[in-house]
Protein backbone atom coordinates (compact mmCIF):
# COMPACT_ATOMS: atom_id res chain seq x y z
CA UNK A 1 0.00 0.00 0.00
CA UNK A 2 1.20 3.12 -0.87
CA UNK A 3 3.05 5.28 2.17
CA UNK A 4 3.32 9.01 2.40
CA UNK A 5 6.53 10.93 3.80
CA UNK A 6 5.73 14.05 5.58
CA UNK A 7 9.09 16.13 5.24
CA UNK A 8 10.02 18.05 8.18
CA UNK A 9 12.67 21.27 8.35
CA UNK A 10 12.97 24.21 10.78
CA UNK A 11 11.45 27.55 10.13
CA UNK A 12 12.95 30.61 10.50
CA UNK A 13 11.87 32.39 13.17
CA UNK A 14 11.67 36.28 12.24
CA UNK A 15 8.76 38.02 10.62
CA UNK A 16 8.94 37.79 6.77
CA UNK A 17 9.85 40.91 4.67
CA UNK A 18 6.02 41.02 3.03
CA UNK A 19 5.19 41.71 7.09
CA UNK A 20 2.74 39.09 7.34
CA UNK A 21 3.76 35.76 10.00
CA UNK A 22 5.06 33.27 8.57
CA UNK A 23 3.59 29.46 7.73
CA UNK A 24 4.11 26.59 6.74
CA UNK A 25 1.93 24.46 4.50
CA UNK A 26 2.20 20.66 3.61
CA UNK A 27 2.26 20.29 -0.57
CA UNK A 28 1.27 16.75 -2.07
CA UNK A 29 3.59 16.20 -4.88
CA UNK A 30 2.36 12.85 -7.20
CA UNK A 31 5.62 13.94 -8.67
CA UNK A 32 7.52 12.68 -5.65
CA UNK A 33 8.88 9.97 -5.14
CA UNK A 34 12.09 10.67 -2.79
CA UNK A 35 12.77 14.11 -0.19
CA UNK A 36 12.44 17.56 -1.84
CA UNK A 37 13.01 20.23 0.39
CA UNK A 38 11.95 24.32 0.15
CA UNK A 39 15.24 25.32 1.35
CA UNK A 40 17.10 26.90 -1.58
CA UNK A 41 18.11 30.54 -2.22
CA UNK A 42 15.17 31.18 -4.51
CA UNK A 43 12.64 29.09 -2.06
CA UNK A 44 14.24 30.98 0.57
CA UNK A 45 13.28 34.46 -1.31
CA UNK A 46 9.84 32.96 -1.55
CA UNK A 47 9.12 32.65 1.67
CA UNK A 48 10.98 35.92 2.63
CA UNK A 49 8.15 38.01 0.32
CA UNK A 50 5.18 35.56 1.23
CA UNK A 51 5.73 33.81 4.63
CA UNK A 52 4.97 30.79 3.22
CA UNK A 53 7.15 27.85 3.89
CA UNK A 54 5.92 24.56 2.00
CA UNK A 55 6.76 20.99 4.05
CA UNK A 56 6.38 18.85 0.84
CA UNK A 57 5.23 14.90 0.73
CA UNK A 58 5.84 11.98 -1.04
CA UNK A 59 5.32 8.11 -2.17
CA UNK A 60 7.28 5.59 -2.62
CA UNK A 61 5.11 4.10 -4.65
CA UNK A 62 2.85 4.51 -7.06
CA UNK A 63 1.05 7.96 -7.54
CA UNK A 64 -2.37 6.37 -8.04
CA UNK A 65 -1.99 4.10 -4.82
CA UNK A 66 -1.42 7.33 -2.88
CA UNK A 67 -4.46 9.23 -4.51
CA UNK A 68 -6.89 6.02 -3.36
CA UNK A 69 -4.91 5.92 0.61
CA UNK A 70 -5.59 9.73 0.69
CA UNK A 71 -9.18 9.75 -0.17
CA UNK A 72 -10.03 6.57 2.14
CA UNK A 73 -8.41 7.81 5.11
CA UNK A 74 -9.96 11.06 4.07
CA UNK A 75 -6.73 12.96 5.25
CA UNK A 76 -5.11 15.58 3.29
CA UNK A 77 -2.19 18.07 2.81
CA UNK A 78 -2.97 21.55 2.24
CA UNK A 79 -1.84 21.93 -1.18
CA UNK A 80 -2.53 18.64 -3.73
CA UNK A 81 -0.81 18.37 -6.65
CA UNK A 82 -2.20 15.49 -8.34
CA UNK A 83 -1.52 15.25 -11.90
CA UNK A 84 -4.19 13.50 -13.98
CA UNK A 85 -5.69 11.76 -10.85
CA UNK A 86 -6.76 15.20 -9.83
CA UNK A 87 -10.64 14.06 -11.22
CA UNK A 88 -10.72 11.59 -8.10
CA UNK A 89 -9.97 14.07 -5.40
CA UNK A 90 -13.14 16.35 -7.20
CA UNK A 91 -15.35 13.52 -7.04
CA UNK A 92 -14.63 12.75 -3.33
CA UNK A 93 -15.00 16.48 -1.93
CA UNK A 94 -11.44 16.59 -0.83
CA UNK A 95 -10.44 20.04 -2.90
CA UNK A 96 -12.29 23.10 -2.74
CA UNK A 97 -13.41 25.27 -5.55
CA UNK A 98 -11.28 28.24 -6.18
CA UNK A 99 -13.53 30.84 -7.98
CA UNK A 100 -15.21 32.77 -5.20
CA UNK A 101 -10.66 33.66 -3.91
CA UNK A 102 -9.86 34.22 -7.32
CA UNK A 103 -13.02 36.80 -7.63
CA UNK A 104 -11.75 38.19 -3.90
CA UNK A 105 -8.03 37.71 -4.21
CA UNK A 106 -6.54 36.54 -7.13
CA UNK A 107 -5.23 39.82 -9.05
CA UNK A 108 -2.12 38.59 -10.30
CA UNK A 109 -3.64 35.38 -11.44
CA UNK A 110 -6.31 37.47 -13.31
CA UNK A 111 -3.42 39.18 -15.10
CA UNK A 112 -1.22 36.49 -15.85
CA UNK A 113 -4.11 34.07 -17.54
CA UNK A 114 -5.96 36.67 -19.10
CA UNK A 115 -8.88 35.35 -21.06
CA UNK A 116 -7.30 31.67 -20.38
CA UNK A 117 -8.60 31.78 -16.96
CA UNK A 118 -11.58 30.13 -18.46
CA UNK A 119 -9.44 26.80 -19.21
CA UNK A 120 -8.89 26.33 -15.89
CA UNK A 121 -12.75 25.30 -15.45
CA UNK A 122 -13.89 21.65 -14.63
CA UNK A 123 -16.84 20.67 -16.95
CA UNK A 124 -20.01 22.19 -18.77
CA UNK A 125 -21.74 20.31 -15.36
CA UNK A 126 -19.16 21.41 -12.48
CA UNK A 127 -17.62 24.96 -14.26
CA UNK A 128 -15.87 25.46 -11.12
CA UNK A 129 -12.09 25.90 -11.44
CA UNK A 130 -9.93 23.54 -8.80
CA UNK A 131 -6.37 23.86 -9.58
CA UNK A 132 -3.98 26.06 -10.90
CA UNK A 133 -0.24 26.07 -12.46
CA UNK A 134 1.61 23.24 -13.55
CA UNK A 135 2.02 24.21 -17.92
CA UNK A 136 2.81 27.13 -20.15
CA UNK A 137 -0.39 30.16 -20.45
CA UNK A 138 1.42 31.26 -23.59
CA UNK A 139 4.90 28.85 -24.84
CA UNK A 140 6.81 29.58 -27.59
CA UNK A 141 9.33 26.52 -28.72
CA UNK A 142 12.77 27.52 -28.72
CA UNK A 143 13.94 23.61 -28.61
CA UNK A 144 12.34 20.96 -30.62
CA UNK A 145 12.68 17.10 -30.14
CA UNK A 146 11.80 15.76 -33.66
CA UNK A 147 10.67 12.27 -33.87
CA UNK A 148 14.25 10.92 -34.27
CA UNK A 149 17.74 12.38 -32.68
CA UNK A 150 20.65 11.21 -34.78
CA UNK A 151 24.29 11.73 -34.33
CA UNK A 152 26.06 14.68 -35.72
CA UNK A 153 29.12 12.52 -36.89
CA UNK A 154 26.77 9.98 -38.46
CA UNK A 155 25.15 12.79 -40.82
CA UNK A 156 29.08 14.05 -41.11
CA UNK A 157 30.15 11.34 -42.75
CA UNK A 158 27.07 11.06 -45.67
CA UNK A 159 27.80 14.97 -46.42
CA UNK A 160 24.76 15.81 -44.27
CA UNK A 161 22.07 13.99 -46.26
CA UNK A 162 18.23 14.40 -46.71
CA UNK A 163 16.55 12.25 -43.85
CA UNK A 164 13.03 12.62 -44.29
CA UNK A 165 11.34 9.70 -43.62
CA UNK A 166 12.25 6.18 -42.01
CA UNK A 167 13.72 4.33 -45.12
CA UNK A 168 16.04 7.28 -45.32
CA UNK A 169 17.01 6.46 -41.84
CA UNK A 170 17.38 2.96 -41.86
CA UNK A 171 19.11 2.94 -44.99
CA UNK A 172 21.96 5.67 -43.23
CA UNK A 173 21.78 3.91 -40.38
CA UNK A 174 22.66 0.61 -41.85
CA UNK A 175 25.59 1.96 -44.18
CA UNK A 176 27.29 3.53 -40.86
CA UNK A 177 26.87 0.59 -38.86
CA UNK A 178 28.58 -1.39 -41.29
CA UNK A 179 31.39 0.94 -42.12
CA UNK A 180 31.96 1.42 -38.36
CA UNK A 181 30.60 -1.69 -36.40
CA UNK A 182 32.24 -0.86 -33.14
CA UNK A 183 32.86 2.64 -32.09
CA UNK A 184 34.76 3.42 -28.47
CA UNK A 185 35.43 0.10 -27.95
CA UNK A 186 31.61 -0.69 -27.96
CA UNK A 187 29.22 -2.03 -30.50
CA UNK A 188 27.84 0.21 -32.51
CA UNK A 189 23.96 0.29 -32.24
CA UNK A 190 21.80 1.52 -34.82
CA UNK A 191 18.34 2.59 -33.08
CA UNK A 192 18.16 2.60 -29.13
CA UNK A 193 14.90 3.03 -27.22
CA UNK A 194 14.09 3.99 -23.55
CA UNK A 195 10.72 2.03 -22.77
CA UNK A 196 11.20 0.83 -18.83
CA UNK A 197 7.95 1.78 -16.99
CA UNK A 198 6.49 5.18 -17.89
CA UNK A 199 9.26 5.95 -20.01
CA UNK A 200 7.19 3.96 -22.94
CA UNK A 201 5.12 6.45 -23.65
CA UNK A 202 8.22 8.47 -24.39
CA UNK A 203 9.89 6.22 -26.15
CA UNK A 204 7.32 3.52 -27.77
CA UNK A 205 3.96 5.39 -27.95
CA UNK A 206 4.33 9.08 -28.80
CA UNK A 207 6.85 8.00 -31.99
CA UNK A 208 4.10 6.13 -33.62
CA UNK A 209 1.31 9.21 -33.43
CA UNK A 210 4.54 11.35 -34.70
CA UNK A 211 5.20 10.04 -37.69
CA UNK A 212 2.04 9.52 -38.97
CA UNK A 213 1.89 13.55 -38.34
CA UNK A 214 -0.49 13.50 -35.29
CA UNK A 215 0.35 15.45 -32.35
CA UNK A 216 0.84 14.75 -28.38
CA UNK A 217 -2.96 13.63 -27.25
CA UNK A 218 -1.37 11.20 -25.05
CA UNK A 219 -2.99 7.84 -25.87
CA UNK A 220 -5.57 9.71 -28.46
CA UNK A 221 -6.19 11.03 -31.83
CA UNK A 222 -8.44 13.65 -32.11
CA UNK A 223 -9.82 14.05 -35.76
CA UNK A 224 -9.83 18.21 -36.14
CA UNK A 225 -13.16 18.03 -38.11
CA UNK A 226 -15.35 16.15 -36.40
CA UNK A 227 -13.82 15.78 -32.68
CA UNK A 228 -14.44 12.06 -32.40
CA UNK A 229 -11.37 11.13 -29.82
CA UNK A 230 -10.13 7.89 -31.20
CA UNK A 231 -7.40 5.41 -28.91
CA UNK A 232 -4.53 6.22 -31.21
CA UNK A 233 -3.71 2.09 -31.60
CA UNK A 234 -6.93 1.51 -33.18
CA UNK A 235 -6.02 4.33 -35.95
CA UNK A 236 -5.92 2.61 -39.31
CA UNK A 237 -1.55 4.02 -39.72
CA UNK A 238 -0.89 3.22 -36.41
CA UNK A 239 1.13 0.26 -37.25
CA UNK A 240 3.71 2.16 -39.01
CA UNK A 241 6.33 3.04 -37.33
CA UNK A 242 6.11 -0.50 -35.58
CA UNK A 243 6.07 -2.58 -38.74
CA UNK A 244 9.47 -0.51 -39.24
CA UNK A 245 10.47 -1.50 -36.23
CA UNK A 246 9.74 -4.89 -36.46
CA UNK A 247 11.40 -4.74 -39.80
CA UNK A 248 14.66 -2.84 -38.24
CA UNK A 249 15.21 -5.43 -35.50
CA UNK A 250 15.58 -8.19 -37.67
CA UNK A 251 17.94 -6.21 -39.80
CA UNK A 252 20.14 -6.04 -36.50
CA UNK A 253 19.51 -2.12 -36.65
CA UNK A 254 17.06 -1.98 -33.17
CA UNK A 255 18.82 -2.77 -29.91
CA UNK A 256 17.99 -5.65 -28.60
CA UNK A 257 17.78 -4.37 -24.82
CA UNK A 258 15.39 -1.70 -26.26
CA UNK A 259 12.65 -3.60 -23.85
CA UNK A 260 14.43 -4.76 -21.40
CA UNK A 261 17.01 -1.78 -19.93
CA UNK A 262 16.11 0.68 -17.27
CA UNK A 263 16.84 4.03 -17.34
CA UNK A 264 20.07 4.25 -15.97
CA UNK A 265 21.08 1.36 -18.44
CA UNK A 266 19.93 3.47 -21.69
CA UNK A 267 21.61 6.72 -20.48
CA UNK A 268 24.74 5.02 -19.77
CA UNK A 269 24.97 3.37 -23.16
CA UNK A 270 23.92 6.85 -25.00
CA UNK A 271 27.21 8.43 -22.83
CA UNK A 272 29.23 5.67 -24.55
CA UNK A 273 28.98 7.45 -28.19
CA UNK A 274 28.17 3.88 -29.69
CA UNK A 275 24.06 5.07 -30.36
CA UNK A 276 23.88 5.93 -33.50
CA UNK A 277 20.01 7.15 -32.92
CA UNK A 278 17.06 7.17 -30.89
CA UNK A 279 13.85 8.62 -30.21
CA UNK A 280 13.20 10.91 -26.78
CA UNK A 281 12.29 14.07 -26.06
CA UNK A 282 14.43 17.36 -25.79
CA UNK A 283 14.22 17.40 -21.70
CA UNK A 284 15.21 14.16 -21.18
CA UNK A 285 18.12 14.77 -24.13
CA UNK A 286 19.87 17.53 -22.76
CA UNK A 287 21.73 15.26 -19.37
CA UNK A 288 22.81 13.02 -22.34
CA UNK A 289 24.00 15.81 -24.64
CA UNK A 290 26.05 17.23 -21.93
CA UNK A 291 27.59 14.25 -20.65
CA UNK A 292 28.83 13.68 -24.60
CA UNK A 293 30.23 17.30 -24.96
CA UNK A 294 32.22 16.93 -21.43
CA UNK A 295 33.75 13.69 -22.51
CA UNK A 296 35.23 15.53 -25.74
CA UNK A 297 32.65 13.60 -27.85
CA UNK A 298 30.90 16.64 -29.21
CA UNK A 299 30.78 14.61 -32.58
CA UNK A 300 28.58 12.09 -30.95
CA UNK A 301 25.98 14.73 -29.59
CA UNK A 302 22.54 14.49 -32.15
CA UNK A 303 20.65 16.33 -34.53
CA UNK A 304 16.87 16.86 -33.57
CA UNK A 305 14.86 16.37 -37.00
CA UNK A 306 11.20 15.60 -38.24
CA UNK A 307 11.49 12.46 -39.59
CA UNK A 308 7.99 11.08 -40.56
CA UNK A 309 6.92 7.44 -42.32
CA UNK A 310 6.61 9.40 -45.30
CA UNK A 311 6.73 12.39 -47.20
CA UNK A 312 3.16 13.29 -47.08
CA UNK A 313 3.19 13.86 -42.92
CA UNK A 314 4.05 16.63 -41.17
CA UNK A 315 5.72 16.10 -38.19
CA UNK A 316 4.13 17.81 -35.62
CA UNK A 317 6.47 18.89 -32.57
CA UNK A 318 6.08 22.92 -33.49
CA UNK A 319 2.19 22.18 -32.93
CA UNK A 320 0.69 25.31 -31.21
CA UNK A 321 -2.07 23.16 -28.65
CA UNK A 322 -3.05 26.83 -27.34
CA UNK A 323 -3.39 26.47 -23.39
CA UNK A 324 -5.13 23.07 -22.24
CA UNK A 325 -5.94 23.73 -18.12
CA UNK A 326 -6.00 20.16 -16.69
CA UNK A 327 -2.86 19.62 -14.75
CA UNK A 328 -2.66 21.88 -11.53
CA UNK A 329 -2.23 22.91 -7.80
CA UNK A 330 -5.55 22.12 -5.57
CA UNK A 331 -5.74 23.62 -2.14
CA UNK A 332 -7.45 20.72 -0.03
CA UNK A 333 -10.76 21.19 2.22
CA UNK A 334 -8.54 19.89 5.06
CA UNK A 335 -6.65 23.29 4.43
CA UNK A 336 -6.47 25.42 8.00
CA UNK A 337 -6.03 28.64 5.83
CA UNK A 338 -7.30 28.31 2.34
CA UNK A 339 -7.10 32.40 1.76
CA UNK A 340 -3.68 32.62 2.94
CA UNK A 341 -3.07 29.21 0.67
CA UNK A 342 -4.60 31.16 -2.05
CA UNK A 343 -2.67 34.15 -2.11
CA UNK A 344 0.52 32.34 -1.91
CA UNK A 345 -0.37 30.37 -5.51
CA UNK A 346 -1.61 34.28 -6.72
CA UNK A 347 1.24 35.88 -5.61
CA UNK A 348 3.36 33.20 -7.69
CA UNK A 349 1.52 34.51 -10.35
CA UNK A 350 3.04 37.84 -10.38
CA UNK A 351 5.42 39.52 -12.80
CA UNK A 352 7.71 39.49 -9.39
CA UNK A 353 7.81 35.80 -8.88
CA UNK A 354 7.91 34.97 -12.13
CA UNK A 355 11.20 36.59 -12.46
CA UNK A 356 12.48 35.10 -9.69
CA UNK A 357 11.62 31.60 -10.39
CA UNK A 358 13.24 32.13 -14.26
CA UNK A 359 15.94 33.95 -13.38
CA UNK A 360 16.30 33.95 -9.79
CA UNK A 361 17.24 36.80 -7.60
CA UNK A 362 18.57 39.73 -9.03
CA UNK A 363 22.41 40.71 -8.59
CA UNK A 364 23.26 36.85 -7.62
CA UNK A 365 22.09 35.32 -10.48
CA UNK A 366 21.18 38.22 -12.99
CA UNK A 367 21.27 42.05 -13.64
CA UNK A 368 20.74 44.22 -15.99
CA UNK A 369 23.13 45.33 -18.51
CA UNK A 370 23.87 48.91 -20.17
CA UNK A 371 21.03 48.22 -22.43
CA UNK A 372 18.16 47.22 -20.11
CA UNK A 373 19.04 43.64 -21.19
CA UNK A 374 18.05 41.21 -18.31
CA UNK A 375 21.75 38.93 -18.35
CA UNK A 376 22.91 35.80 -16.58
CA UNK A 377 25.55 36.18 -13.85
CA UNK A 378 27.39 33.16 -12.70
CA UNK A 379 26.54 31.50 -9.29
CA UNK A 380 28.69 28.96 -7.93
CA UNK A 381 25.92 27.60 -5.89
CA UNK A 382 24.51 24.82 -8.71
CA UNK A 383 21.60 24.37 -6.18
CA UNK A 384 20.62 28.06 -5.66
CA UNK A 385 16.80 27.29 -7.29
CA UNK A 386 16.63 28.88 -10.58
CA UNK A 387 14.24 26.60 -12.38
CA UNK A 388 13.50 24.80 -9.39
CA UNK A 389 10.26 26.03 -8.75
CA UNK A 390 8.60 26.24 -12.35
CA UNK A 391 6.83 23.62 -12.30
CA UNK A 392 4.28 22.53 -11.38
CA UNK A 393 3.89 25.83 -10.15
CA UNK A 394 1.50 28.93 -12.75
CA UNK A 395 3.93 29.57 -15.08
CA UNK A 396 3.49 32.55 -17.80
CA UNK A 397 5.92 30.68 -20.76
CA UNK A 398 8.53 31.66 -23.21
CA UNK A 399 5.83 33.71 -25.65
CA UNK A 400 5.44 36.17 -22.37
CA UNK A 401 7.84 40.03 -21.77
CA UNK A 402 7.75 41.51 -18.89
CA UNK A 403 6.86 45.67 -17.83
CA UNK A 404 10.76 46.13 -18.42
CA UNK A 405 10.45 44.30 -22.14
CA UNK A 406 12.46 41.08 -21.34
CA UNK A 407 11.17 37.73 -21.41
CA UNK A 408 9.89 36.42 -18.57
CA UNK A 409 11.08 32.98 -19.09
CA UNK A 410 14.97 32.02 -19.22
CA UNK A 411 14.47 29.95 -22.77
CA UNK A 412 14.41 32.36 -25.29
CA UNK A 413 15.96 32.05 -29.66
CA UNK A 414 19.49 33.51 -28.52
CA UNK A 415 19.88 31.56 -25.43
CA UNK A 416 19.81 28.12 -27.16
CA UNK A 417 21.48 29.12 -29.75
CA UNK A 418 24.42 30.25 -28.12
CA UNK A 419 24.05 27.02 -26.19
CA UNK A 420 24.52 24.52 -29.45
CA UNK A 421 27.99 22.78 -29.44
CA UNK A 422 30.62 22.73 -32.55
CA UNK A 423 29.18 19.62 -34.03
CA UNK A 424 25.71 20.97 -33.65
CA UNK A 425 26.55 24.41 -35.49
CA UNK A 426 28.15 22.33 -38.36
CA UNK A 427 25.13 20.89 -38.89
CA UNK A 428 22.77 23.75 -38.84
CA UNK A 429 24.60 25.51 -41.16
CA UNK A 430 24.86 22.55 -43.68
CA UNK A 431 21.17 22.15 -43.86
CA UNK A 432 21.03 25.72 -44.23
CA UNK A 433 19.57 26.76 -40.27
CA UNK A 434 20.17 28.85 -37.51
CA UNK A 435 18.32 26.05 -34.83
CA UNK A 436 16.77 23.01 -34.92
CA UNK A 437 13.38 24.83 -35.24
CA UNK A 438 14.22 25.99 -38.65
CA UNK A 439 14.42 22.09 -39.93
CA UNK A 440 10.45 21.75 -39.06
CA UNK A 441 6.87 22.59 -40.00
CA UNK A 442 5.95 25.87 -38.66
CA UNK A 443 3.14 26.29 -35.92
CA UNK A 444 1.18 28.32 -39.08
CA UNK A 445 1.56 24.99 -41.01
CA UNK A 446 0.62 23.21 -38.46
CA UNK A 447 -2.72 24.85 -37.17
CA UNK A 448 -3.76 26.00 -33.49
CA UNK A 449 -5.15 22.56 -31.52
CA UNK A 450 -9.22 23.40 -31.01
CA UNK A 451 -9.08 20.93 -28.12
CA UNK A 452 -5.88 21.77 -26.44
CA UNK A 453 -3.99 18.59 -25.73
CA UNK A 454 -6.25 15.39 -24.03
CA UNK A 455 -3.73 13.95 -21.84
CA UNK A 456 -4.19 17.45 -19.40
CA UNK A 457 -7.81 16.48 -19.14
CA UNK A 458 -9.01 14.95 -15.86
CA UNK A 459 -10.74 11.83 -16.95
CA UNK A 460 -12.84 10.14 -14.38
CA UNK A 461 -11.53 6.97 -12.43
CA UNK A 462 -13.64 4.60 -14.30
CA UNK A 463 -12.39 5.62 -17.62
CA UNK A 464 -8.42 6.16 -16.28
CA UNK A 465 -8.52 2.37 -15.13
CA UNK A 466 -10.08 1.32 -18.25
CA UNK A 467 -6.82 3.29 -20.39
CA UNK A 468 -4.14 2.12 -17.83
CA UNK A 469 -5.44 -1.53 -18.41
CA UNK A 470 -5.41 -1.15 -21.93
CA UNK A 471 -1.89 0.48 -22.29
CA UNK A 472 -0.53 -2.00 -20.16
CA UNK A 473 -1.99 -4.72 -22.57
CA UNK A 474 -0.56 -2.48 -25.65
CA UNK A 475 2.77 -2.29 -24.50
CA UNK A 476 3.45 -5.83 -23.93
CA UNK A 477 1.57 -6.60 -27.28
CA UNK A 478 3.48 -3.85 -29.20
CA UNK A 479 7.32 -5.52 -27.71
CA UNK A 480 6.06 -8.73 -28.67
CA UNK A 481 5.07 -7.95 -32.22
CA UNK A 482 8.50 -5.83 -32.80
CA UNK A 483 10.60 -8.91 -31.60
CA UNK A 484 8.21 -11.83 -33.24
CA UNK A 485 8.54 -13.01 -37.29
CA UNK A 486 7.58 -10.45 -39.60
CA UNK A 487 5.13 -12.68 -41.54
CA UNK A 488 3.09 -12.73 -38.31
CA UNK A 489 2.72 -8.86 -37.63
CA UNK A 490 -0.08 -8.53 -39.05
CA UNK A 491 -2.04 -10.90 -37.37
CA UNK A 492 -0.40 -9.82 -34.08
CA UNK A 493 -2.04 -6.73 -34.71
CA UNK A 494 -5.53 -7.35 -35.59
CA UNK A 495 -5.68 -9.62 -32.24
CA UNK A 496 -4.38 -6.57 -30.50
CA UNK A 497 -7.13 -4.71 -31.95
CA UNK A 498 -9.45 -6.62 -31.42
CA UNK A 499 -8.72 -7.40 -27.64
CA UNK A 500 -8.85 -3.55 -26.95
CA UNK A 501 -12.34 -3.85 -28.42
CA UNK A 502 -13.24 -6.40 -25.98
CA UNK A 503 -12.22 -4.45 -23.22
CA UNK A 504 -14.66 -1.87 -24.20
CA UNK A 505 -12.40 0.63 -24.95
CA UNK A 506 -14.62 2.02 -27.22
CA UNK A 507 -17.06 3.17 -24.41
CA UNK A 508 -13.55 5.28 -23.88
CA UNK A 509 -13.76 6.95 -26.74
CA UNK A 510 -16.99 8.33 -26.98
CA UNK A 511 -17.05 9.61 -23.18
CA UNK A 512 -13.47 11.47 -24.10
CA UNK A 513 -15.40 12.93 -27.37
CA UNK A 514 -18.49 13.98 -25.18
CA UNK A 515 -15.56 15.51 -22.90
CA UNK A 516 -13.97 17.30 -25.58
CA UNK A 517 -17.00 18.76 -26.73
CA UNK A 518 -17.86 20.07 -23.38
CA UNK A 519 -14.78 21.46 -22.60
CA UNK A 520 -14.78 23.33 -26.24
CA UNK A 521 -18.10 24.52 -25.27
CA UNK A 522 -17.26 25.57 -21.81
CA UNK A 523 -14.14 27.56 -22.98
CA UNK A 524 -16.38 29.65 -26.04
CA UNK A 525 -19.19 30.24 -23.30
CA UNK A 526 -16.51 31.82 -21.12
CA UNK A 527 -17.64 29.26 -18.00
CA UNK A 528 -21.56 30.48 -17.88
CA UNK A 529 -24.17 27.35 -18.60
Amino acid sequence: MAVLFPLFFSCADDTPASGVEPVTFTFYSADLTEPQYFDDAVAKKITEKTGVYLKFEYSKSDYTEATDLMIANGVYPDFIYAKGELSKFIEAGAVIPLDRLIDDYGSSMKALYGDQIVRLRNTLEDPSIYSVGTFEIKPAKYNVSGNIQVQNAVLREFGYPSIQTLDDLENVLLAYKKKYPEINGFRTVGLSLLTDSWYWYLGLSNPGNFVIGYPDDGQWIVDQDTMRASYKFLHPKMDTFYRWLNRIYHEGLLDPESFTQDENAWKNKMRTGSVLATSYTNWGMKEIQSDLIYSDMTERTYAFLPVTAAAEYKDPALKDYGYSGGWGIAISKSCRDPVRAFKFLDWMCSEEAQILINWGIEGKNWKYDSAGIRVELSDPDPDNGVGSWIYPFPQAGGGFYDSTGNPLAKVFGSSVTSAYCTAERETLEAYGAEKWTDLFPTAEELGISKHGQVWQYPLSSSMNELVTRADEFVKSSLINMIVGPEDEFDSSWKKMQDKLHEMGISAAEEELTRLIAMKMQLWESGGSE
